[in-house]
């Protein structure tokens, strides 16, 4: 039975999914024996008429009052999406263990921190003093106590640096997980489809979960779904946007964000103060994992004129709107909020309906940007 890919969630392979870049289509007489291919190449003739389909979508704009209108009521659009949909359009995001390793339960975040030639910079920032050369952590939930201890260095160990970036956030009253030392926020959690499997996974007692939408109906699934869990997960009602509403944890407080498909939902001119705003939510060296629309996937060239709200930027038939992103673009978001590039790269994958024997090439962007050690803010 084939598998069905509904529009912003990767292809999932029928049984375990391989990471991405396993998969090549060597013989295009085989297209339709597998229902993805990964890295495939575009002719000259397929990228140039999907520039001229995109130049022609784009020709005639949304008029000023209706853009206004889907920026003001964004989230009565996205209620109306979860009233309708509920919890049936995406699948459970189980790929992002393989894509994003960093969620899994395993300790993999700690040794990327400590590869990819991060050791030396561990090292230094461990020694470095900025809190003190003799600084010591007692191993607490609660707001650790400082102290100076013996003159002398400990052997610098996995351990000990998890010590230290766990307890970099400011010590401040109480909040939503504050007594978890390894923190996840996802922004955009929709009905759960990434959470949930985090959840499930990973029963760590030290992990909490964040999770955030703009539609409050969406967060209200999250809510009322039976494998919510308020001890180990906090879902709230959040617009990215809005720089007057704080989030419920400090900065400097979280190991890893989660943008899924949401960054392309904003519009434009707000993407980077947005970026920038949970950039310090990050612990130094915590990491931002992006999966989002790439230039000339499969559903901006569907745009009819008349969608197209700015040069990239489009509305769906339902009000929602996305954005299609280029590799610069993202890197200069990320980069301009003080984050290192760890990786960047685009999905170009070719999905394949064996039934109908139809072809879909999508465009998807995967990024990893990490806070720099040594780096804080408030």
């Amino acid at each position: 039975m084939d598998c069905s890919f509904p529009e912003g969630d990767p292809a999932a392979v029928c049984g375990k999914r391989q990471q991405f870049g396993s998969r090549f289509l060597s013989d295009p007489a085989r297209v339709f024996h597998h229902n993805a291919w990964d890295n495939v190449e575009w002719s000259e003739e397929q990228a140039a008429e999907a520039e001229r389909k995109v130049q022609e979508n784009s020709t005639q704009r949304v008029c000023q009052e209706k853009q206004a209108d889907y920026e003001i009521n964004a989230n009565k659009y996205w209620n109306n999406f979860y009233k309708i949909h509920e919890n049936g359009f995406f699948k459970d995001r189980h790929w992002l263990f393989t894509e994003f390793p960093e969620l899994a339960p395993s300790q993999n975040h700690l040794k990327n921190l400590l590869s990819e030639n991060k050791r030396s910079e561990v090292y230094e920032y461990y020694r470095s003093g900025e809190d003190g050369p003799d600084l010591t952590i007692e191993e607490q939930h609660s707001c650790s106590s400082v102290s100076l201890g013996d003159k002398t260095q400990p052997p610098l160990t996995e351990e000990s640096v998890t010590q230290k970036l766990h307890h970099l956030e400011i010590c401040a009253n109480e909040f939503p997980g504050s007594s978890a030392t390894y923190r996840i926020l996802e922004v955009g959690c929709g009905v759960g489809n990434t959470v949930f499997p985090i959840l499930q996974t990973n029963n760590d007692p030290s992990l909490f979960v964040y999770c955030c939408d703009f539609s409050s109906t969406a967060v209200e699934l999250v809510q009322t779904n039976s494998a919510y869990d308020p001890s180990r997960c906090f879902a709230f009602v959040h617009d990215l946007c809005d720089e007057d509403k704080s989030y419920p944890m400090p900065e400097n407080s979280l190991d890893v964000i989660i943008l899924i498909f949401v960054l392309s939902a904003i519009v434009p001119d707000k993407m980077q103060n947005a970026i920038n705003r949970l950039s310090r939510l990050l612990k130094p060296g915590g990491i931002m994992l992006l999966r989002d629309y790439g230039r000339y996937d499969m559903a901006q060239l569907r745009f009819k004129k008349g969608q197209c709200l700015s040069e990239n930027f489009y509305v769906r038939g339902d009000g929602t709107r996305v954005y299609f992103f280029t590799q610069d673009e993202l890197d200069t978001l990320f980069t301009t909020a003080g984050l290192e590039k760890v990786q960047n790269l685009v999905d170009r994958r070719l999905q394949v309906n064996r039934g109908k024997q139809l072809t879909m090439y999508r465009v998807w962007i995967q990024c990893k940007y990490r806070k720099p050690l040594g780096s804080s803010t408030g």
